[in-house]
């Protein structure tokens, strides 16, 4: 069937075939294409190396504390002794020489169990009427601990025997003769002692004294020092006899000697007769005449002296 322009049906076509058209583009314009793939670039290769780092563990801020080594500490002796007094012990052994046994008391000096050293030894002696505690009783072991502890003298024994027969000069008396051979032996063959006579002093306190001068100067070879102190010298040893025991001694053996006495001594124009005697014999001594009595306040301040004196040439 053919439509003509003026026919209706032909217009109706027309516009139908033209809205369809419209419709067609306007659905395909609201469509984008989609966007090509993005195209890959392969890196061009560098011509100057990369610098590479060298790799390091991150260090603490913190300085670290030094590590403390101890210091070595020295080794203690097995043999160590701290001890600053010495001991004192009362013995006693039957003498052939005197009624009853002999009495004495000896002072070692600090830390003697716990070495093996040897020692000088001073024999002391008490004045008349006293008793072996003599010394003792004025400080002479304090004295001494002090100057052995101080380090103001070499350590030492003391000897301190006893003279029962108080009034008794010798030779009646055998006390001298028991000293000399039996205390002495025993002291040197019991006790860690040095038995040459420079390490060996005898002295004594008034009669004490006496003892000291009448063993000293008789046996030069066995003591190295006398001291007399407050000595009137026994009457029994006259001036004639103590001459001949100056005149035998050669100098080069004579011992150190030491004389003193109070200005105040009861006795102390005999003493000025026994210095006299030292001093005519033109041997050498050492005198000492000090304001003081024949007390024990007077030796009591000197012990500290006397002390000193025994132990110089230790």
């Amino acid at each position: 069937m053919r439509y003509g322009l003026d026919s209706p049906t032909w217009w109706l076509i027309f516009f139908l075939g033209v809205f369809l058209s419209l419709n067609l583009i306007s659905c395909t314009a609201g469509e984008f294409p989609a966007a090509p793939p993005a195209e890959t670039v392969p890196p061009k290769a560098s011509t100057t190396p990369t610098k590479v780092l060298p790799t390091r563990s991150p260090e603490s801020s913190l300085t670290p504390s030094p590590t403390l080594t101890p210091s070595p500490q020295p080794e203690t002796p097995q043999n160590y002794c701290t001890a600053t007094a010495g001991t004192v012990a009362a013995q006693q052994f039957d003498s052939e020489y005197l009624d009853s046994p002999l009495k004495f008391y000896i002072y070692l000096p600090p830390c003697y169990p716990q070495d093996e050293q040897r020692y000088p030894v001073i024999y002391l002696i008490h004045g008349q009427t006293y008793s072996n505690t003599h010394w003792l009783d004025l400080g002479v072991a304090d004295i001494a601990d002090r100057l052995i502890s101080e380090g103001e003298s070499v350590p030492f024994i003391m000897v301190f025997p006893y003279d029962g027969q108080h009034f008794d000069p010798p030779p009646v008396n055998g006390f001298d003769e028991s000293v000399l051979n039996e205390l002495i032996p025993a002291i040197d063959g019991e006790y860690r002692t040095r038995a040459e006579r420079v390490y060996r002093a005898i002295g004594g306190i008034s009669r004490g004294g006496n003892w000291a001068v009448h063993l000293g100067l008789q046996y030069p070879g066995l003591f190295g020092a006398v001291g007399a102190h407050s000595t009137p010298v026994f009457s029994s040893d006259s001036n004639k006899e103590i001459r001949g025991w100056l005149d035998s001694i050669p100098l080069s053996e004579f011992p150190r000697l030491y004389l003193d006495a109070g200005t105040n001594d009861r006795w102390l124009q005999y003493t000025l007769v026994f210095e006299d005697l030292l001093s005519e014999a033109n041997v050498p001594y050492e005198w000492h005449l000090y304001p003081g009595f024949h007390d024990d306040d007077y030796w009591q301040a000197h012990l500290d002296e006397y002390l000193r004196w025994y132990t110089r040439e230790w």
